[in-house]
């Protein structure tokens, strides 16, 4: 028997500000049963108060009220690893591991939330280390799990798809060449060599875009705008929450849907929630 999980990707920019805004209501119409969310700014205390009922498992930020990653079910977890590299990267609240045994199948769900960076500064380079980290995490992640999926808000655009003004982003982080070729190597075909977008060579992971595969090749769809201007009413936006999953769990993945906000004003967060559902067994 096999059985449909659905599973959330969604930077809450706040929990505590998310729930005033109408999270809770969301979360209990999605129909989830995992959520991955990042930028919660909030204790495990605090999280437990704004999503009641439900597993949580949570990386905080040593930073009160920055970053923080978490992963909410409706099923408890079998394990948690929150380690992705050394100091001081362990204790950034940017990357939390779960385990959950579905039916006797092993799935393994990370929120993941990558700085977004500033070039020519040591926020740029906290990010080179953060996404150096992350790559050698994804190839071992690979060997060690048939079903995993990697979600968050990853702050990069891939590819000139993802971004709508891409053109006039090209020397800002979140679109650098240098960027995107991380992900020419995640998305790499498996041990082959892969040459980036600023030229760079190496092995491809072999992990899927599930956006992309299951969007094609269209710009968008954006799960990012700007709080300024106009950027929600034109669709002037970002593709940079992803599902990153493992080519046998990306196989079992259907439903993919950005879930905007229908205004500008019910947003409860500047970043849209990203569905999809996944058949285990």
């Amino acid at each position: 028997m096999s059985r449909t999980l659905r599973i959330v990707s969604v930077n809450v920019n706040g929990i505590r500000a998310a729930v005033r805004k109408g999270m809770t209501e969301w979360v209990e119409a999605s129909g989830a049963d995992i959520l991955a969310l990042q930028e919660v700014r909030a204790t495990a205390d605090q999280l437990a108060e704004a999503l009641p009922g439900w597993h949580i498992v949570n990386d905080e930020a040593l930073q009160k009220g920055r970053a923080g990653v978490a992963v909410v079910s409706r099923m408890p977890a079998t394990a948690t690893r929150a380690v992705l590299g050394p100091e001081p990267l362990d204790a950034t609240g940017r990357w939390i591991e779960t385990d959950f045994d579905v039916d006797g199948h092993t799935l393994t769900v990370v929120s993941a939330y990558v700085h977004s960076g500033e070039v020519d500064t040591p926020k740029q380079e906290a990010k080179w280390l953060f996404l150096d980290a992350m790559e050698r995490r994804l190839s071992e992640l690979s060997a060690e799990r048939e079903l995993a999926v990697v979600m968050g808000d990853l702050n990069v655009g891939h590819r000139e798809l993802d971004i709508k003004n891409w053109k006039g982003n090209r020397k800002n982080s979140g679109f650098l060449p240098r960027e995107r070729a991380y992900f020419d190597r995640f998305f790499g075909p498996a041990g082959e060599t892969v040459t980036g977008v600023d030229g760079s060579e190496g092995p491809g992971l072999g992990w899927v875009d599930v956006g992309r595969r299951h969007a094609g090749e269209v710009d968008g769809p954006y799960t990012w705008w700007s709080m300024r201007g106009k950027a929600f009413d034109t669709d002037t936006g970002w593709r940079i929450d992803y599902h990153v999953a493992t080519p046998a769990l990306a196989d079992r993945a259907s439903g993919y849907r950005v879930d905007r906000a229908a205004s500008w004003d019910t947003r409860w967060s500047d970043h849209a929630p990203v569905i999809v559902d996944y058949e285990i067994g």
